[in-house]
């Protein structure tokens, strides 16, 4: 099989969702590998470092979507590779479809088979959204902790505080992988972080092992209000797989909020819990709503691409070897951790917690193959 990897479009996205090492293993299996020249740049990964273990360099990325059967990413299509993509080709990457219906709307019409990062499961868990959440809650607190900073606008607040001054006030709304590592990042800074989340058992587990200054509590509607008012730095870190983010703080809650507080929308990939949340960058990465800073970045790990990509690729290969050996449609019928992953095959939506999102039919995917 031809597996590409073309080079990602994403403003200030430095990932790449190959490493030589992977390419060494699909080449030494036979496949072809074929890399947009300079997508690893970003991840401090040159064309040389790919040829040396097998890879093919093209030129562009036109002729990456055009050759490979498994296109392999690490973010959605963008508008401009809505055109790339062709029927029966497999997309394996990052979509978040029920953050846009533009998107979906595309891979529908294009027939390809989109398989998401975010929604393959197993045992329960999601072993392709780990590393990245891992970074992201880490990075909620780095970039809190930033944009408290007076001459960025904040309250001028030093997250750990000083002897004879009381620390920062961190909120963490979602105790999965992102609020767990965010409430480890601001604990060991020395702030009082209160983590939320309506998963008692998650908390009674998180009990054993995290810090003093971390306190749990279980999450209601009237519990966030009243910690929203103390909060230095509210991070939001909720995740419902494939589905849109319940919105947990409304425009209302942030009048009660001191002026320079910082809100970190780890969400917004799923469109966010913050009701005034919204996309931004990492060229222009806040904006202030009511005296609130808003922080909604929606591609966080990119700004620490080496990390990130070899911590997303130690993850993923072992998926991208089996696509490409066995294709989309007995990946799919025979291995459940990739029939999580399938989104939409072949014009038709096979994850019901999108399909529910927009009110539209939903097919089961082992269906979709069976003619």
């Amino acid at each position: 099989m031809i597996v590409g990897t073309p080079k990602e479009i994403k403003t200030h996205e430095n990932r790449v969702a190959l490493v030589p090492a992977g390419v060494l293993e699909l080449s030494s299996a036979g496949h072809t590998v074929l890399i947009e020249k300079g997508a690893g740049t970003g991840s401090g990964i040159s064309d040389e470092e790919f040829v040396k273990a097998g890879a093919s360099i093209a030129a562009t990325a036109e002729e990456v979507w055009k050759r490979a059967d498994l296109i392999v990413k690490v973010k959605e299509p963008l508008p401009a590779e809505y055109k790339l993509c062709r029927s029966e080709q497999c997309v394996f990457t990052y979509f978040h479809f029920a953050a846009s219906r533009e998107l979906l709307d595309a891979m529908l019409s294009s027939g390809a088979d989109c398989l998401a990062y975010e929604t393959l499961e197993v045992d329960g868990k999601l072993p392709l959204l780990t590393p990245m959440s891992e970074v992201a809650g880490r990075m909620a607190v780095q970039e809190g902790a930033k944009y408290l900073e007076k001459p960025m606008g904040g309250r001028g607040v030093l997250l750990g505080g000083i002897p004879g001054v009381e620390p920062g006030y961190v909120l963490i709304l979602g105790a999965g992988v992102v609020g767990t590592h965010a409430a480890l990042m601001a604990a060991g800074l020395g702030a009082n972080v209160y983590l939320l989340d309506v998963n008692l058992d998650r908390l009674r587990e998180l009990a054993q092992f995290l810090p003093k200054n971390v306190t749990l509590l279980y999450s209601t509607p009237y519990t966030i209000r009243e910690h929203l008012m103390q909060a230095d730095l509210v991070i939001g870190a909720v995740l419902i797989p494939g589905a849109a983010a319940p919105k947990l703080v409304r425009r209302t809650d942030l009048k009660d909020m001191k002026p320079g507080a910082v809100i970190v929308d780890v969400a917004i990939d799923q469109g966010g819990c913050v009701e005034t949340a919204k996309p931004t960058t990492h060229s222009e990465p806040i904006y202030s709503v009511e005296g609130v800073i808003h922080y909604g970045v929606a591609n966080m790990p990119g700004a620490v691409a080496r990390t990130s990509t070899y911590g997303l690729t130690n993850a993923t290969i072992r998926y991208v070897k089996m696509l490409a050996r066995d294709g989309a449609k007995k990946s799919v019928s025979q291995d459940r951790a990739v029939r999580t992953s399938a989104n939409v095959l072949r014009g038709k939506i096979t994850y019901d917690a999108v399909a529910k999102c927009f009110g539209l039919p939903f097919v089961a995917p082992e269906n979709v193959f069976k003619h």
